[in-house]
């Protein structure tokens, strides 16, 4: 059986029109996600916690977890991390050995990432003296910020890439 043109076209059409959502296309920004959209900052709780880096040239760990509050919604791809310091900011990029995987997280489902940076010397030239983190969830725009006060972050090369790099999402708890 061949399918004409109408038909692709019509079926072409119909497709198109499932992937929009009443949201204007983007799946966040409000608290009125359907079951299984990208899940959005304003419909998480989020905790921070650190096994900060001691002294210059050792490394430390952030991890936050997000916990969904709403419907079930999706994570895919990594968290976009940008660090700042005074007018200076700076993103941290994907662990290079990290593969995003797709995580459905139901109701009061959590998953987390972790940032894993160097710490610099207090003052140094090839240090970073860190106030605030800001993260984004995948497919969204909407940021979340917390107070970085683990020490400064090193440098590699120059002070545009810090030496720390974000993990994939991964799911946590039971």
């Amino acid at each position: 059986m061949r399918a004409t043109p109408i038909t692709v076209a019509a079926l072409a059409a119909a497709l198109l029109l499932t992937a929009c959502d009443e949201n204007g296309g983007d799946g966040g920004g409000t608290s009125e996600n359907k079951a299984g959209d990208a899940c959005t900052l304003d419909t998480v709780g989020v905790q921070v916690a650190a096994s900060a880096a001691p002294s210059a040239g050792d490394s430390g760990n952030v991890t936050v977890t997000i916990t969904n509050r709403d419907v079930k919604c999706t994570l895919n791809g990594f968290p976009g991390v940008d660090l700042y310091a005074g007018g200076t900011s700076t993103t941290v990029l994907a662990d290079k050995a990290a593969k995003a995987q797709k995580l459905t997280l139901a109701k009061d489902a959590t998953a987390s990432f972790t940032i894993t940076y160097v710490r610099g010397e207090a003052g140094g030239k090839k240090s970073l003296p860190v106030k605030t983190v800001k993260f984004s969830l995948p497919g969204s725009t909407a940021d979340h910020s917390f107070k970085w006060s683990y020490g400064e972050v090193a440098v590699k090369g120059d002070a545009s890439e810090p030496n720390a790099s974000v993990t994939a999402f991964q799911q946590a708890g039971d």
